[in-house]
């Protein structure tokens, strides 16, 4: 018994490891629905916001590629605050906390190498 609760103790805790390090695990399948939604709704008339197709505005970066340029969380801040990318296209209203990480937790799911 005293060699079974160490041994079964250390095999939940890399079980739970491995699930935190998992996207999945950060954000649950209703929030990645959501954050499609959302990128359908709100960016989706100039950037392509699936897994394939292009973007509607060919300057607009398919969202599946956003990562090759720069980590993901960094759209946080910019979301936050309003992106302001110096065209008129880009709608500059600032996104609620809650939107934004859903929004990322979706863009994590689909970005191709």
């Amino acid at each position: 018994m005293t060699r079974i609760f160490p041994n079964l103790v250390a095999r939940l805790y890399i079980l739970l490891a491995c699930a935190a390090s998992s996207p999945a695990f950060a954000a649950g399948s209703s929030d990645i629905a959501a954050g499609h939604a959302l990128a359908s709704a709100r960016c989706a008339a100039c950037h392509a916001v699936d897994k394939q197709g292009d973007s509607p505005l060919a300057a607009a970066p398919p969202f599946r590629t956003l990562a090759r340029n720069y980590p993901l969380e960094n759209l946080e801040e910019a979301l936050a605050e309003g992106i302001f990318a110096g065209h008129p296209d880009m709608p500059a209203d600032p996104w609620e906390p809650a939107d934004i990480q859903r929004l990322i937790a979706y863009l994590k799911t689909i970005q191709t190498p």
